[in-house]
């Protein structure tokens, strides 16, 4: 079944609404207590820096490749299907990860994780908008949102405590039960489909094009300086431009990247997006070799701090998605990138006398930041496109933000590389840390002020409407 016929069906939207808020807790519970466990990673399967780098980066790089294939499969052959089949995914790819006995097995076990992650990433919106009319959609993405940010809440605190006390392989574990509860609701309580009008023929070629250039991109990033990085990250960015000349003239893209061309709105936003979490994701790795590395804090004491961001994104979301059904979000967006760069700069001062205090301030502005920006910028995506074409606008969301935050750790990866070296984390070591630590934040600051400027010029979104 189609879009359009249930839209003005309460309990389909409610059904829909918690299916969706439920499986963004349990893959945000996965993805922020898999980073405070990093420190007891490294220390019991000995690993290097580079190499703790790599267990997120993975992760990342794997939903990056598959983001976009799997939106334009959930348009051809159902938006519940690949949601749920990616749901199960998790499932099965978290065991195997937390039951990992090597550093291959795990970081195999991340790049699983990140496949199945993509099929929920490239549908959770799409879902959203085929079931809410436009002039409730940023009410309800800002739910969505929300409980993204609740899971990221909860995974940090949760994953503290079972790492402290039990193993790091609990923090692989503790979302399971959660996003089995999803698939009883989805199996049994949805029984609608999602999907394009008219199915159109699947972009091999452009799938096979675009992975291998975020792969090859990435690989570069994370060997620069060297001559062998600087090649793969030119050969990358070929790549990219060969897949964006491709789906121009195909008549069924994985990504309509014809938008770009023709719809400054729909640009703007998506390269506002992809700054803003090129600028921020890898703070909640920072954070965490900050507190347990330069602090010498607990695990458990470490997520309770961390908490303090994503609580504040959950609290304000769903009133920056309310907002942004009647308000410019480039507004609201703005505000927020200018906020998350006050914060990033407060973040960059941050040395081993700074109080816990003064780190839970950062991470409450920067969170604020964060919560009037997504919600808004997310609207403004799904409001350039129609119904038809929902789940590549989804894909298009999740691209951006896949990328900015596979980027992120990209340029952590390479800014440890340079600093350390295949070598592990010790006391040693904690004066280059801490000099690493506040370089990126400086430098999340000043991409984030750029995004800034990038919000304000997209243009009027409910005066395009």
């Amino acid at each position: 079944m189609n879009a359009g016929t249930d839209t003005t069906d309460a309990t389909i939207q409610r059904v829909a609404v918690v299916l969706v808020m439920l499986n963004s807790v349990s893959t945000a519970m996965m993805l922020t207590g898999v980073n405070v466990a990093l420190p007891q990673m490294a220390l019991e399967l000995e690993l290097d820096a580079v190499t703790l780098s790599w267990i997120p980066m993975s992760y990342l790089m794997a939903s990056a490749v598959c983001v976009l294939s799997f939106g334009r499969l959930a348009d051809m052959y159902g938006r519940k299907r690949i949601y749920l089949l990616g749901t199960l995914g998790v499932v099965v790819t978290s065991i195997f990860t937390g039951l990992a006995q090597s550093e291959t097995q795990l970081i195999i076990g991340r790049l699983c994780q990140g496949m199945a992650s993509a099929m929920v990433f490239s549908t959770n919106v799409a879902i959203i908008s085929s079931v809410f009319p436009p002039a409730r959609r940023g009410t309800a993405i800002g739910y969505t949102v929300s409980a993204i940010y609740l899971g990221l809440s909860l995974g940090p605190m949760a994953a503290g405590w079972l790492v402290e006390f039990v193993s790091w392989r609990a923090a692989f574990f503790i979302h399971v039960p959660l996003a089995l509860v999803v698939l009883y609701i989805g199996l049994t309580r949805l029984p609608i489909e999602w999907r394009a009008d008219e199915r159109g023929k699947f972009d091999v070629l452009g799938a096979f094009l675009y992975g291998v250039a975020i792969v090859t991109l990435m690989t570069g990033v994370s060997w620069l300086p060297s001559a062998v990085g600087f090649s793969l990250v030119v050969a990358g960015s070929a790549g990219i431009w060969l897949f964006f000349r491709h789906e121009h003239r195909h008549p069924h893209p994985l990504f309509d990247v014809g938008l770009f061309y023709t719809n400054r709105i729909f640009t703007m936003s998506c390269l506002t997006s992809l700054a803003m979490y090129t600028a921020t994701f890898a703070n909640v790795v920072l954070v965490s070799l900050y507190l347990q590395y330069l602090k010498a804090v607990p695990p458990s004491t470490a997520g309770l701090v961390m908490m303090a961001q994503p609580l504040m994104m959950a609290a304000m979301s769903p009133f920056a998605g309310r907002l942004s059904d009647n308000t410019e979000p480039r507004v609201i967006a703005s505000l927020g990138m200018g906020l998350t760069t006050v914060g990033l700069l407060a973040m960059a001062t941050l040395d081993v006398s700074s109080s816990l205090t003064r780190v839970v301030m950062c991470l409450v502005v920067t969170g604020l930041g964060f919560s009037l920006f997504t919600s808004p910028n997310a609207n403004a995506i799904m409001g350039a496109v129609g119904p038809s074409d929902y789940g590549r606008a989804a894909s298009a969301i999740s691209v951006m933000r896949v990328i900015g935050q596979m980027t992120s750790m990209g340029l952590v990866a390479m800014i440890f590389a340079l600093t350390f070296g295949p070598r592990q984390i010790t006391p040693e070591l904690y004066g280059p840390l801490a000099d690493t630590i506040q370089i990126c934040f400086a430098l999340g600051a000043l991409l984030c002020a750029v995004g800034a400027g990038l919000s304000m010029s997209r243009g009027r979104v409910h005066g395009a409407a």
